[in-house]
């Protein structure tokens, strides 16, 4: 399935590309000389264009399968060994759910959804939630047509 293109202003893709490396909201205007709120309203603004979503993570995802961020550079998924349960995890990160939600969808007890969440993060290199997406891409754990079917 094709996602239309998405474009981005130059500073919102800044903004988005430096989340999606791991960084901090903070650390990305510091790099872009900018102020925090000014980095904070060129994210609000592409999350508007990335289909309104609402959450960071999110806005990575679809920022990736709209190519309104270059894609990273993609990993051997052979190097990698994630258990089933962490797997399952990712496109519910993408799709912005929380713990409980996760829980709720998966039908485990939250503190199982956490765990996992936590290893997830270690076992992909992950710095935060956000980073996590781009590693997951990197590895085609997650992938445009995954995107597409919850953007619909």
């Amino acid at each position: 399935m094709i996602i239309t293109r998405v474009f981005l202003a130059p500073r919102e893709q800044q903004v988005l590309e430096g989340l999606a490396a791991g960084d901090t909201l903070a650390a990305v205007a510091q790099d872009l000389k900018i102020r925090e709120g000014t980095a904070a309203s060129y994210l609000r603004q592409a999350k508007s264009k990335l289909h309104g979503v609402s959450e960071t993570p999110v806005a990575i995802a679809v920022g990736y399968a709209t190519r309104a961020i270059p894609h990273p550079p993609l990993l051997d998924p052979e190097t990698l060994y994630l258990p089933r349960e962490q797997r399952a995890l990712v496109p519910l990160i993408a799709r912005g759910m929380g713990p409980a939600e996760m829980a709720t969808e998966l039908d485990l007890p939250v503190t199982d959804i956490r765990s996992d969440g936590r290893e997830l993060l270690t076992n992909l290199g992950a710095r935060n939630r956000t980073h996590l997406i781009t590693r997951a891409w990197q590895f085609q754990i997650l992938t445009a047509d995954q995107v597409a079917t919850w953007l619909r």
